[in-house]
């Protein structure tokens, strides 16, 4: 049964280790971390079948963050969830660091596949799917993308081998904030039309409010029913959702903060989701 309380207490959670290890560091990807809190919260704390304890395990649901700059949210949530020290979140993309600034495998317990160049993870996500459709391994491959990723030509690539290949087990989310590094969307390579271009591919397509935990499940489950095709969730976010000094500004992909900004940040977010700290 789906806790919408308790996954809005442990997104809260993982908002304010997001925001506390990048001020620590004094500068990070903040926007595109902050805008999937609630769908990585939603995946590791109730959808995904993982062990902390065994991260390689052979059945084990796989999550690829193809958007790889968006590494802070996924190490936050990886901390709290037990595949390493709360502690270690300070060493973010410091020299000798297990957390880079974008998520690399051979670093990170947890990781599943390196992101950080375009467009690479979401392929290998498919390879993933693939392989474990060919195995026989009775498990689903989670991958997340960004709107301004969904501009290259290898997601498309991707995209058309996935659908050739049925590979139902592979769900992916698009990260819809609607702003990219170079400022919004609509102004580089307009987006409106993104759900008519996965349907075009053979894709399963629905479109949702990807900060409502409840839209998040419902999605999910629908695509979990549809085993001819892969499916994408179109999330539509806030970009640095929930780290009030970013919202609402287009300079919001990586930002400079000290950690008085950063415990201000968490003090007030805390304030506007009535909830004690």
């Amino acid at each position: 049964m789906l806790d919408v309380k308790e996954l809005k207490l442990k997104a809260l959670e993982i908002r304010k280790l997001t925001i506390e290890e990048i001020g620590h560091f004094g500068s990070g990807h903040i926007g595109g971390s902050m805008s999937i809190v609630e769908l990585l919260t939603y995946l590791y704390y109730h959808e995904m079948r993982v062990d902390p304890t065994d991260v390689k395990k052979i059945d084990r649901d796989r999550l690829v963050c193809s958007k790889g700059h968006a590494g802070p949210a996924v190490y936050a949530t990886l901390a709290s969830k037990g595949y390493f020290p709360i502690e270690l979140l300070m060493t973010l993309n410091q020299g000798g660091t297990t957390l880079p600034s974008h998520c690399d495998m051979t670093k990170t317990p947890g990781i599943d596949f390196t992101g950080g160049s375009l467009g690479q993870g979401f392929s290998a996500a498919v390879g993933i799917a693939l392989g474990q459709k060919i195995q026989k391994i009775e498990a689903n491959t989670f991958a997340i993308i960004g709107d301004g990723e969904s501009q290259e030509g290898q997601i498309w690539e991707a995209a058309e081998t996935a659908a050739q290949w049925k590979l139902g087990n592979l769900i992916a989310f698009t990260d819809f904030n609607k702003l990219q590094l170079d400022g919004p969307t609509s102004e580089i390579v307009g987006m409106d039309n993104i759900d008519t271009r996965w349907l075009g591919f053979n894709w399963h397509v629905q479109r949702i409010n990807g900060h409502d935990f409840a839209q998040i499940d419902h999605a999910v489950q629908v695509a979990k029913t549809v085993t001819d095709r892969p499916s994408m969730i179109i999330m539509d976010t806030i970009k640095s959702y929930g780290f009030i000094p970013g919202e609402g500004i287009t300079a919001n992909h990586s930002m400079a903060f000290d950690t008085a900004t950063a415990e201000k940040a968490v003090h007030d977010l805390y304030a506007r989701e009535g909830v004690q700290e």
